[in-house]
């Protein structure tokens, strides 16, 4: 009878471990389809939100103010404090909008922003180098540098006359 009910529980201890192992089974498939469903963050969360775009666009203002490539087409407007907020405001806005984030950009297109400056390859590039130098100092990761860069590149045919 003993031996019976030994066998009884190892069978009962075996039969309960293949469910537990199923049922932990089960979860970790549930858990990991879940997370496949999960929406990735934003870029805009994923950089830190408006307080860092802010932080990141008067970095990037200021590189631009003393990059002696291309602080001519800056002049004007870091003379006039209220066109300055402005300015920054708008790029806050851009940046936070082509991110993801809830912003609204309201600013001129860019080609009627830029139209007549005489804006050349070599001075957009300058500026990315500018905006890069800005991500940099604040430690934005490659992933989202490249993306970042990325929904803003297209900009560059509306802005280069040159």
């Amino acid at each position: 009878m003993r031996k019976i009910l030994i066998v009884a529980a190892i069978a009962t201890a075996v039969a309960l471990g293949c469910l537990n192992t199923e049922v932990v089974s089960a979860q970790n498939k549930n858990a990991a389809k879940a997370a496949k469903m999960a929406k990735p963050k934003s870029l805009f969360s994923r950089l830190g939100g408006k307080k860092a775009i802010t932080a990141v666009v008067d970095e990037f203002v200021n590189n631009c103010a003393t990059d002696t490539r291309i602080n001519k087409f800056f002049m004007d407007t870091a003379k006039d404090k209220k066109r300055l907020g402005k300015f920054k405001n708008n790029l806050v806005n851009q940046i936070c909008q082509a991110s993801g984030g809830p912003c609204k950009y309201t600013g001129k297109d860019m080609k009627t922003a830029h139209k007549g400056m005489g804006i050349s390859g070599a001075d957009f590039d300058a500026l990315v180098e500018d905006l890069v130098k800005a991500l940099d100092k604040f430690n934005v990761g490659a992933t989202e540098k490249g993306e970042l860069l990325g929904a803003l590149g297209p900009m560059k045919s509306d802005i280069v006359e040159k």
